[in-house]
């Protein structure tokens, strides 16, 4: 598993964005769910075990699922994680480099999430490749649609009149 956390914060040019990292970790029983998020998807990381072969050899299952559901402008960022174990690797670089280029506009790199070797560079990086894609003020109408607005203060209401005395009857 690459990351368990449910979300990553970054502040980039006094913008704050927050991703939303989903992941069912291959297992079929979310597949259902996992077509969802591949609509809203802006950026996909594929990761692979690069110590275990059918990993890697359920990459184009995987692919099927995003050519069918995700947008055709969203990223993709093919990761070979498990670095810290390179004396059991069964897949190369190469292979990965392969798979990726033959996709258009994906990228590929290498990572250990236990030695939190590239993890950050994984998501600067496609986090990057995301804005680059937006045109400003395609990003201006999604943050004003947002609580992330950067809409002007609110004015201050004026004074409310002290409250009343209770009034006792009786």
């Amino acid at each position: 598993m690459l990351i368990s956390l449910p979300y990553m914060r970054f502040v980039l040019l006094f913008l704050l964005l927050i991703l939303f990292c989903r992941d069912t970790a291959g297992q079929e029983r979310f597949n259902s769910i996992t077509s969802a998020y591949y609509r809203s998807a802006k950026g996909i990381v594929l990761v692979y075990d690069i110590t275990k072969k059918e990993t890697f050899e359920d990459l184009p299952k995987w692919m099927k699922m995003i050519d069918k559901y995700a947008s055709e402008d969203a990223e993709l960022l093919l990761v070979g994680n498990k670095l810290d174990c390179e004396s059991n690797r069964e897949i190369t670089r190469q292979q990965g480099e392969k798979f990726a280029q033959q996709i258009t506009g994906m990228r590929f790199c290498e990572a250990s999430a236990k030695d939190n070797f590239n993890v950050d560079e994984i998501f600067l990086k496609l986090v990057d490749d995301i804005l680059k894609k937006m045109p400003l003020d395609i990003m201006r109408n999604e943050l004003s649609n947002s609580i992330l607005s950067l809409q002007p203060e609110p004015e201050v209401p004026p004074e409310l009149p002290p409250p009343r005395p209770p009034v006792r009857c009786c």
